[in-house]
């Protein structure tokens, strides 16, 4: 049986960053991270918001991070016990990740005695906007005891400070904060409500971008101190009235009660698990690891709104700038595709409602159609920077070229929605944009075409495929055939969403056919039976990746760019061309999926949390289930364990990683499952890792559910 439950015993302040991740809370409207509630910004603790961003001066445009309304500590005699600060007796904080509720108990050794702070707390999964907290105090003493907690808005940022204003005020029976942005003034309101079940003294204090409850009480020995806080948050974003609708929240919900609320929050959790669970007989360890890589996915899916994208790093902070990247058409789609199709709908909404911003993009780079954003904040803006990675020895920004050179981005949104008709069998979308969307990422493909005088097809110059180590290649495959796909799909659209009386479709009709047909894509090699990942790879020094690890003088040293130890060699970052053979397996004999696989994958670093579900989903089809295993498991546990790249070059990069979270679920439903359509009708296959004596999920499809059960034997959908 499922174990629901993550916990670290003792406290060591170098783990708090990490923690923060591994045991984050969320809603989709905000993320908490898994830190404590005593902590100020040094400790990272963060309450980040989805879909409003910020800039400040020259520095990185980011998400914002709401006032920390959870900070709460307590004094005994006037002094602070919090960690870090002070030691501990003992201290353990858990998760229950099938409920979304964070745990902490911490024993303190006090002037008059020892003292046991507990906490509870969860972001509603029933209101988007509220977070609940609850304290209790168990002291080993009799005496007094003060209690400050309040709103903190001198909050952690990457780039910031973002609030040039930080207003705080009491209004009856509530506390607030005003937070106003630098760059387009927007507003962030958080409202507290507190309910003590113990009398108290109380005062208010507003010190310095903080305003705090002082509580000061009586306490017996033995005795237990419980209180209650009710947080709500709301932007100028969410509604013309949203202040008075944050204040309006926070008093119900002291009036409702917080046994409620967590019932209501419960209950929302579980009818999410009941589609979504997916159960492993023989390997608790693999169930339980997949299980919180979904919950992750939960935590962040945008259901609050019908137009709202998930960040590379979710809602675990600023990492990335918050900003959106082919991670989710390419790596979490499927998740809610297969459980809650209206999620997927939101995902592909926003990339079709930015699609002015690729087209303003292509524009200014003098292509046509639609370039899409490597990093997509609000309106389709492309965050990503010319100088994305720091030099380690000269402290200088390094030129790369991530946002100029990652054309398949737009491919990547096309496939996404194409997926989504695949599953669904709605058009809903495409007539919502969505096959404007594909014909325009068609027409920037188009006008990127490049015909050597000597040679009959077209090609792709001067491209980064999914291995960013080696910038501005030619005929990357992966790239060259996910731009097929594209204009394969615009000319669908064409054919039956368009005028097709229309001089100027049919002319575009016309050159996208000539290209689909004519667009180079590299063929395996007669010999080897090896695609070659670009022109000009297999001349690239053959050297092993403990080689070039070797090779490091720093080791927060970028591998890519024009000087990286990895650049001129065959080692790559990621899937590659492993990536584009799993999409189109289709299209190649089973021994070139092996020939491919065995290839690369001795030649990849995994530099990327992507890159081990494309390896595992892969050997699926290759009949290498047992190969494919500890690949699926290092997605499943990408935030379970430690380790993982912290760092690009001075840049830190750590946070969540929900395209590894995705990755692991698409391994185990499409590689171990077997999920596929053929002729139209959902089918499952066996192929199991040892150990696996059944794997049963559900998933959506054409709007039925089915209940999927594979075994080691056979392999059952059946409708419910």
């Amino acid at each position: 049986m499922i174990n629901w439950n993550i916990e670290e015993n003792g406290f060591d302040e170098e783990k708090a960053t990490g923690l923060g991740n591994k045991y984050l809370t969320g809603n989709g409207y905000m993320g908490i991270r898994g830190t404590l509630e005593e902590f100020t910004k040094e400790q990272f603790p963060a309450v980040n918001l989805s879909g409003i961003y910020d800039q400040v001066g020259n520095g990185w445009r980011e998400p914002l991070n709401a006032p920390n309304g959870l900070f709460t500590r307590i004094l005994v005699d006037g002094v602070e016990y919090a960690l870090p600060e002070k030691e501990c007796i003992s201290h353990k904080m858990s998760l229950d990740y099938r409920h979304g509720i964070f745990h902490r108990q911490t024993s303190f050794q006090t002037v008059k005695g020892n003292v046991l702070l507990e906490t509870e707390r969860f972001a509603s999964m029933d209101e988007k906007h509220l977070i609940c907290l609850k304290v209790k105090i168990t002291p080993f003493f009799d005496g007094s005891l003060e209690v400050v907690t309040g709103i903190d808005g001198d909050v952690w940022d990457i780039n910031g400070p973002h609030y040039d204003i930080i207003e705080a005020a009491t209004e009856e029976e509530v506390i607030r904060t005003l937070g106003i942005t630098h760059e387009n003034k927007d507003e962030v309101v958080v409202y507290e409500s507190l309910t003590a079940a113990f009398a108290a003294e109380e005062n208010v204090k507003v010190d310095d971008r903080k305003i705090v409850r002082n509580l000061k009480f009586q306490v017996k020995a033995n005795g237990e101190y419980i209180f209650y806080k009710y947080i709500s948050i709301y932007t100028c974003k969410d509604s013309e009235n949203f202040k008075a609708e944050a204040k309006v929240l926070a008093v119900q919900s002291k009036t409702e009660g917080y046994d409620a609320l967590l019932n209501r929050h419960c209950s929302k959790w579980e009818k999410l698990w009941k589609v979504s669970e997916v159960i492993i007989e023989g390997d608790d360890e693999a169930m339980e690891a997949l299980n919180y890589s979904l919950y992750h996915l939960h935590c962040i899916a945008p259901r609050h709104s019908k137009s709202l994208s998930i960040a590379a790093r979710g809602l675990s902070g600023q990492t990335y700038k918050g900003a959106v990247f082919w991670d989710t058409e390419m790596f979490m789609l499927d998740f809610f595709l297969f459980t809650e199709p209206e999620v997927a709908k939101t995902l592909l909404k926003y990339r079709i409602d930015t699609l002015a911003g690729a087209k303003k993009k292509a524009k200014s780079y003098g292509f046509d159609g639609a370039f899409y954003a490597w990093e997509s904040q609000e309106g389709g803006y492309d965050a990503c920077s010319d100088y994305n990675v720091t030099d380690v020895f000269t402290g200088r920004p390094m030129r790369t070229f991530f946002k100029d050179k990652q054309i398949h981005i737009s491919a990547a949104v096309a496939y996404g929605i194409m997926r989504y008709v695949q599953f669904t069998g709605k058009d809903d979308l495409l007539r919502e944009g969505g096959a404007e969307t594909i014909i325009e990422c068609a027409k920037f493909y188009y006008s990127l075409l490049v015909k050597r005088v000597n040679k009959d097809c077209y090609e792709l110059w001067d491209v980064i495929g999914p291995d960013e180590y080696h910038e501005r290649v030619d005929n990357n495959a992966y790239t060259n055939r996910m731009a097929k796909y594209t204009l394969d799909a615009a000319l669908r659209m064409l054919e039956e969403y368009a005028d097709t009386e229309d001089t100027a479709n049919k002319e575009l009709h016309e050159k996208l056919v000539d290209a689909a047909k004519h667009l180079y894509i590299p063929a395996p090699d007669e010999k080897t039976g090896v695609i070659e990942q670009f022109d000009g790879y297999e001349q690239l020094e053959d050297v092993t990746v403990a080689e070039v690890k070797g090779r490091l003088l720093h080791e927060k040293e970028y591998w890519g760019g024009a000087y990286g130890v990895a650049s001129h060699t065959k080692v790559i970052k990621q899937a590659d061309v492993v990536t584009m053979v799993n999409l189109f397996s289709g299209e190649y004999e089973k021994d070139t999926l092996y020939k491919n696989w065995s290839y690369y994958e001795p030649r990849t670093e995994h530099g990327s949390s992507l890159s081990a579900c494309m390896y595992s989903m892969l050997a699926c089809k290759c009949d290498m289930a047992d190969k494919a295993y500890p690949f699926f498991i290092k997605s499943a546990k990408a935030d379970l364990v430690d380790g993982g790249k912290q760092w690009a070059g001075l840049i830190y990069i750590g946070g969540t990683h929900p395209a590894a979270s995705g990755g692991a679920y698409m391994t185990a439903v499409e590689g171990f499952g077997g999920i596929h359509i053929e002729n139209g009708v959902l089918k499952a296959e066996s192929k199991l890792p040892e150990g696996w004596n059944k794997l049963s999920f559900h998933i959506h499809y054409l709007g039925d559910l089915y209940q999927v059960t594979v075994t080691r034997e056979e392999a059952k959908v059946e409708k419910l």
